[in-house]
């Protein structure tokens, strides 16, 4: 019996998966730590965590998914890796981090973003890279060379979290053409590394990593790492893509007009197209999808929301002291009618926002009336905020061109809550089919593919079934937008601010 293994490394965890490469079924899962790993803010717009806590949680679930399932430890066939977009780490030459990641939401490289896309010009960064340098990876890099020059000069590589994990696994260093283009690094009318760009910031062409195919090997299991995870070494690491391309892989979404969604700590829409579709204010970005080639050059056109269950889990911790399990956090909000009552949430209290155009408005509570509203409102309230964020980008997307009349989701994170995939069915008027798959799964499929385990896709994806189809209510729907527009209300005001 053979095995694929998949990782999913987040923000807010590691998860696991092993799957039976003969039927494709899960043969176990494991996910740590149980409580959510800590995002270091040492100044306002600041997100960092280190590198070596992804890797300790990749050990520890690691170990309990083949406590699970004990077979697996001598038959795994190969290992994909799925990863939190946009961050930056960096190494010396002994593969050492020089310096805690700079994670996805953190805001401290926008002005330098903005800077670059003056000197270069927005219609240029536009055709070139899809979106303006905002807070991308190279942003960040630039940041480290302005602001901390010691460490800048004690770089050998700078690497996406992905990269990070494949060269602990693997002792290589590389990327993948999807990886560099999350970070800006890829130029899509030349089809080439944006080395112009490189060289415009003053960053060393030798700081990039090797690249390698996102499905392909890409490196051999070390004998230490083996030791570490409790598995045997040699195995290849042959799959590699941020977590947005593969929750969409995952969902078998790799033709244009297909859309998938997540809503974790962040949340997602993420649509294919083959033009090089662009946002002129570059709220929405396009990226290489995770079957991008020169020949068949498709692209993932993404939405994010930074605040989405990120402030659910801040009103179960902060405001709910820990005293309600997300299921019960659902049921109360069921006790609240549609619209909250009055009270409204902009949930955008995780860093500057690109659909609001890299502003960081922080989050806002408001209509909130101390004689009728309690506990259950908020809760409510703020999965209505978090949808009414998603409809929000949902609209730039159309004005680009995108119809979305069906959404793919995982059952995971909020779409794990009936309540808040129909709020989101009704507030944005879509059908949403709910498939029987995560990231770590699609990582796992993925690692198949490169392997060479799987022929094709379909052969990968041959046990994808639906599980739940959410329509929208037309009732609610008619309520919805009117609440929605009474949102966009307070929003519009906020950006004026």
């Amino acid at each position: 019996m053979k095995y694929l293994l998949g990782f999913d490394v987040g923000s807010s965890s590691v998860k696991a998966t092993l799957i039976n490469a003969e039927t494709g079924e899960v043969a176990a899962s494991s996910f740590s730590p149980e409580i959510e790993m800590p995002i270091d803010s040492k100044k306002p717009g600041w997100a960092e965590q280190h590198p070596d806590l992804w890797w300790e949680h990749i050990v520890k679930a690691t170990k309990s998914v083949i406590a699970k399932c004990n077979e697996a430890k001598d038959n795994i066939e190969s290992i994909g890796i799925s990863y939190q977009m946009h961050g930056l780490v960096i190494v010396d030459k002994n593969k050492e981090v020089l310096y805690p990641s700079i994670i996805w939401c953190d805001s401290r490289a926008v002005s330098t973003g903005n800077k670059t896309a003056e000197e270069i010009g927005i219609d240029s960064c536009l055709n070139s890279y899809l979106n303006s340098p905002g807070n991308f990876t190279l942003s960040k890099l630039k940041w480290v060379k302005d602001n901390l020059p010691e460490i800048y000069e004690r770089i050998y590589k700078f690497m996406l979290p992905g990269d990070y994990i494949a060269m602990k696994l693997t002792g290589k260093i590389c990327t993948t053409i999807s990886g560099l283009s999350e970070g800006i690094g890829w130029n899509f009318d030349k089809q080439e590394i944006a080395y112009e760009l490189f060289d415009h910031l003053g960053i060393d062409r030798d700081l990039i990593a090797d690249i390698v195919p996102t499905f392909g090997e890409q490196g051999l299991l070390s004998s230490s790492a083996a030791n570490e995870l409790g598995i045997k070494n040699g195995i290849p690491v042959s799959y590699r893509a941020g977590d947005q391309p593969n929750n969409a892989f995952s969902l078998n979404v790799l033709e244009e007009g297909e859309v998938a969604a997540t809503a974790g700590t962040s949340g997602v829409v993420y649509g294919i197209s083959k033009k090089n579709t662009i946002d002129k204010n570059s709220r929405v970005n396009s990226f290489a999808h995770v079957n991008y080639t020169i020949d068949k050059p498709n692209k993932g056109v993404l939405l994010c929301i930074n605040g989405t269950a990120i402030l659910y889990r801040w009103l179960r911790t902060e405001i709910l002291n820990n005293s309600c399990s997300y299921n019960e956090m659902n049921e109360l909000s069921r006790e609240i009618p549609l619209g909250s009552e009055g009270v409204l949430i902009l949930p955008f209290g995780n860093g500057a926002e690109r659909s609001l155009n890299n502003e960081d408005i922080h989050a806002q509570i408001t209509g909130i009336d101390f004689n009728r509203h309690t506990k259950k409102h908020l809760i409510r309230a703020s999965l209505e905020g978090i949808v009414f964020s998603f409809r929000y980008g949902l609209e730039i997307m159309k004005e680009m061109g995108l119809d979305i009349k069906v959404i793919k989701v995982g059952n995971a994170n909020l779409f794990l809550s009936e309540l808040f995939t129909q709020i989101f069915s009704d507030v944005c008027n879509v059908n949403i089919e709910i498939y029987n798959t995560d990231g770590s799964q699609g990582a796992a499929r993925g690692a198949g593919i490169g392997s060479g385990y799987y022929k094709s896709f379909d052969d990968a994806f041959r046990n994808l079934q639906v599980i739940r189809e959410v329509l929208p209510d037309k009732i609610n729907s008619e309520k919805y937008e009117v609440v929605y527009h009474e949102w966009r209300k307070q929003l519009t005001a906020s950006l004026r601010k």
